[in-house]
C-alpha cells in the first residue's frame, strides 16, 4: 500500500491518498487544541497514543457488529481506513452532564441522565459547530432520513457497548463524539474514538482522564491519555 499526497490537515490529523481509491492513510498528530483552535499546544505522543486507542475501539466494536472505516494500524502514528463520504454531523452521546451541556441548562456536572441524550452539530469550525435537528439535515440535503436513523440508533448502540466495556474497568464514559459516512451506501462510523473526541471520568474519584485536562489548564495530560491506553490493553506507553 501506497501513501500518496496530502489530502486534508486538521487540528489533530493528516489525511493521506493511497494508491487504492478505495483507502485512505489517517496519521495522528501531536496537536492539541481547544475552543475552536483558540487555544493550541503540542503534547508529546498524544498521536500515537490516540491512533492506538482508536484503533482499540474500533476493533473492540467490531466484535459487536458495529462497523467503522478501520482496516488495520500501520505504524504507531498511522492507519489504514475506507475511504467514506462523510455526514456532516458530529453525533454527541452524553450519559452524564458535563461541558456545554452543564453550561446551557444550569446543571451540575457530574448528574447522571435518566438515559443517554443525543444531539447533533453541525461539523463547521468556521460556524462553530452550531447545534442542528435531523430537520437540518434533512432539508439542507446534508442526510437522508434513512441515514439519521442509521447513524443516530448505531451510536447509541457504541455508547452502549463502551460504557459497560469501560465501566469493567474502572472509568465512566460521560459523553463521546462521532462522526459517520458512507461507503458503498453502507452508514458506517469513522473518523476517531480517543479522549480527544471522549470524557473519560476515573469511576471512584472522578478525576478527568480526557482532554478535558487542555481544555481547563489541569495539567498531566500526557499521563491522563497513557492511564486511558493502560486501561484499555494492560499495557504501558513511555513517551
Amino acid at each position: 500500500m501506497e501513501k500518496k499526497q496530502l489530502l486534508y490537515e486538521g487540528k489533530a490529523k493528516r489525511v493521506y491518498a493511497t494508491d487504492d481509491p478505495g483507502l485512505l492513510v489517517v496519521e495522528y498528530k501531536d496537536d492539541a487544541t481547544a475552543f475552536n483552535g483558540l487555544k493550541h499546544d503540542r503534547i508529546a505522543g498524544k498521536g500515537i497514543l490516540n491512533n492506538k486507542i482508536s484503533a482499540f475501539f474500533f476493533a473492540l466494536l467490531a466484535e459487536y457488529g458495529c462497523e467503522s472505516h478501520f482496516v488495520k494500524l500501520l505504524s504507531e502514528r498511522e492507519m489504514l481506513v475506507k475511504k467514506l463520504e462523510m455526514i456532516p454531523a458530529e453525533v454527541v452521546v452524553r450519559n452524564l452532564v458535563a461541558g456545554s451541556l452543564a453550561k446551557r441548562f444550569g446543571l451540575k456536572e457530574g448528574k447522571p441522565l435518566a438515559r443517554p441524550v443525543v444531539e447533533l452539530y453541525y461539523k463547521n469550525d468556521a460556524l462553530g459547530d452550531p447545534m442542528i435537528n435531523e430537520y437540518h439535515l434533512y432539508a439542507l440535503g446534508m442526510a437522508t432520513p434513512a441515514q439519521v436513523e442509521a447513524f443516530t440508533g448505531e451510536a447509541l448502540r457504541i455508547n452502549q457497548v463502551l460504557s459497560g466495556f469501560l465501566r469493567e474497568r474502572g472509568l465512566l464514559l460521560v459523553d463521546l463524539k462521532l462522526e459517520f459516512g458512507v461507503h458503498n451506501g453502507k452508514v458506517l462510523l469513522g473518523d476517531e474514538i480517543s479522549p480527544d473526541t471522549c470524557r473519560f471520568w476515573d469511576a471512584k474519584t472522578g478525576e478527568k482522564l480526557d482532554k478535558d485536562r487542555f481544555r481547563q489548564d489541569l495539567g498531566g495530560v500526557e499521563e491522563a491519555y497513557r492511564e486511558i491506553y493502560r486501561r484499555l490493553t494492560g499495557e504501558t506507553y513511555d513517551i
